[in-house]
């Protein structure tokens, strides 16, 4: 159990995951793609402009030697099903949060901080493929959901439409959404507004009084840090991390187990 949470109970009216097999069921996500990673791992990620790509900081690590892996070995497989995607872009550098710091440990730090922009090669200009606008943190107790790729559903995404805000805690949200390994960096919706807006990003699974949570970072300070981290670093390499103020071989692309 992670001693920072506080005990809490799953809702039992979260939606079942309803897999997006058909070009129907995905036609609202196909901005939603697969990571793959170096050849030997994966992670969810969304698009947030027809060149960024947003997912989880611990994705651009490997976990054997805990250095950040060569970001343009990384490509984005926009709306991935069934062998097939709607667009093909590998990744041209990516940045991740100033304060994010790779361990095998989970503790509030890491989760708080664990998010990265991924900057393709070439934007996506394919109309069916839009980015997704992001929103303020949800508050606790608000409907979201989750689009993501798994260990058993990796040849096309999950949507759970209705899951829970459960706690908001250290810059951490924890919910009570269906997540595992392979859905790092999947983007959480808020659909206050009837329009989905991410607003987080899921960084691990965990057990909180027995029940399985979701945790994800608060997006608004980290996404403005990573915004301004790429713009002031513009004509930087793919190796590239983030400074503000100065200064797979088997990757961190899964969850970590508390």
């Amino acid at each position: 159990m992670l001693a920072f949470l506080l005990p809490v109970a799953a809702s039992a009216q979260d939606a079942r995951l309803q897999r997006l097999d058909t070009t129907d069921d995905g036609r609202a996500w196909e901005g939603v793609g697969r990571l793959d990673i170096n050849g030997a791992g994966f992670c969810t990620g969304a698009l947030i402009a027809p060149n960024l790509v947003l997912t989880a900081a611990h994705c651009l690590y490997d976990r054997k030697t805990r250095t950040r892996i060569d970001a343009e070995t990384i490509e984005f497989l926009a709306g991935w099903r069934n062998g097939r995607a709607s667009a093909y872009r590998f990744v041209r550098r990516a940045v991740v949060h100033p304060d994010y710091r790779y361990e095998e440990n989970l503790a509030p730090e890491r989760v708080k901080n664990d998010v990265a922009l991924l900057e393709l090669q070439h934007p996506i200009r394919n109309t069916t493929v839009v980015p997704f606008k992001t929103a303020t943190r949800p508050r606790k107790g608000e409907e979201i959901g989750i689009v993501s790729y798994a260990h058993d559903r990796a040849e096309a995404p999950s949507l759970q439409e209705v899951c829970r805000v459960m706690a908001r805690q250290q810059g951490v949200l924890v919910m009570s959404c269906n997540v595992d390994y392979g859905s790092s960096g999947a983007p959480v919706f808020s659909f206050a507004d009837g329009t989905p807006r991410i607003v987080s990003v899921v960084s691990a699974k965990a057990e909180v009084g027995g029940s399985r949570v979701a945790l994800g970072t608060d997006l608004d300070e980290p996404l403005a840090l990573l915004l301004a981290g790429l713009a002031r670093d513009d004509s930087a390499g793919a190796a590239t991390r983030v400074i503000v103020g100065g200064e797979r071989h088997d990757t961190g692309a899964k969850f970590i187990k508390p």
